[in-house]
């Protein structure tokens, strides 16, 4: 029993076999599927290290808070543990373990030679490597050097990520359509069906672009955030008038609007996660008091906007991560 259990966790051996209940799954599903839960593990780690509501009710509620922190060197209240510069360090950790087993992987051509051996199993032994380069990043030396040159390797990561969304909610929203347009053939439901997700996209996109345009712009200033909100907006228009354009129709018989109202709705949230990240723009008033604009008053002192774009990107990134 104590070999089986060693198996599951260190070996080979697919994690479904340790419970019956569970359904019997392929090894390389299997592989694919711990990968991904490694990945959205460290990740939900960072939200909880961005959230500034969990650091707070840790200090309130764990009596040993700060001899902890202390114990731990990481601040008197486990400040280097908290923020942008912690994450930076976890994903910097994450980034290398998969590089790692990027390069580790080049090559292989049978489940059954020694990298595949290890490629597929282990679990138990790749978490803690996966722990201790995580926690190996906050050991650095020069750190503001390191966050410095990590700023913009996380740029470029993430605009090849934003890239690789956009080419999977492509293909996801082209076998979406071919599906329910093949289904139309033979009851007319279907069609309905598509016609009335296509209008809620949109509905969705248009309310978010006049929303975004309430409480981002006002009469006076704002410029950045008209222009962007009107290049955009523009652009989605743009890409709806291009998928249903006889050339691409031709070319894709089952492109269609259902394809830019996904995409439209993805822009919509890029752009709001633009404008919540952007600096408030302050003006002097009737008073010559320094007052903020460019920002929603919901959100003035209390990062709701913040919050509701971790949340959609959250989501949207364990979306693509369980269908690609």
């Amino acid at each position: 029993c104590l070999t089986f259990q060693l198996a599951c966790c260190c070996g080979t051996a697919a994690c479904a076999l340790c419970c019956k209940c569970c359904p019997k799954i392929k090894q390389s599903t299997s592989t694919r599927f711990m990968y991904a839960l490694y990945f959205i593990l460290v990740t939900i780690i960072c939200c909880v290290m961005m959230s500034t509501t969990v650091a707070n009710e840790m200090k309130m509620h764990i009596p040993f808070y700060k001899q902890m922190c202390k114990g731990l060197q990481a601040g008197e209240m486990c400040e280097k543990l908290v923020g942008y510069s912690a994450v930076y360090k976890v994903c910097f950790g994450m980034a290398s373990f998969f590089f790692l087993f990027f390069l580790f992987t080049i090559k292989i051509n049978s489940s059954k030679s020694c990298r595949a051996y290890i490629h597929n199993g282990f679990w138990l032994i790749k978490l803690i490597l996966l722990a201790a380069m995580c926690s190996g990043a906050f050991f650095i030396p020069d750190q503001d050097t390191f966050l410095n040159a990590w700023r913009y390797v996380g740029a470029t990561g993430g605009f090849l990520f934003i890239a690789i969304q956009l080419i999977l909610l492509v293909e996801f929203a082209h076998k979406w359509n071919k599906n329910w347009t093949a289904g139309a053939n033979h009851k007319q439901m279907w069609n309905g069906l598509l016609a009335l997700v296509t209008l809620i996209l949109y509905s969705i996109a248009v309310a978010a672009l006049v929303l975004m345009a309430l409480f981002y712009t006002r009469s006076e200033g704002c410029m950045y955030n008209k222009v962007l909100i009107g290049i955009n907006g523009g652009l989605c228009l743009f890409v709806s008038l291009v998928a249903i354009s006889p050339c691409v129709q031709n070319c894709q018989p089952h492109s269609g609007l259902l394809q830019s109202g996904v995409i439209s709705c993805y822009v919509m949230y890029l752009t709001f996660s633009a404008l919540s990240s952007k600096p408030p723009e302050t003006i002097l008033d009737e008073n010559n008091q320094n007052i903020t604009i460019c920002v929603p008053e919901f959100s003035q002192g209390l990062h709701r906007d913040e919050n509701l774009v971790t949340g959609l990107g959250t989501t949207i990134l364990f979306g693509c991560i369980l269908y690609s």
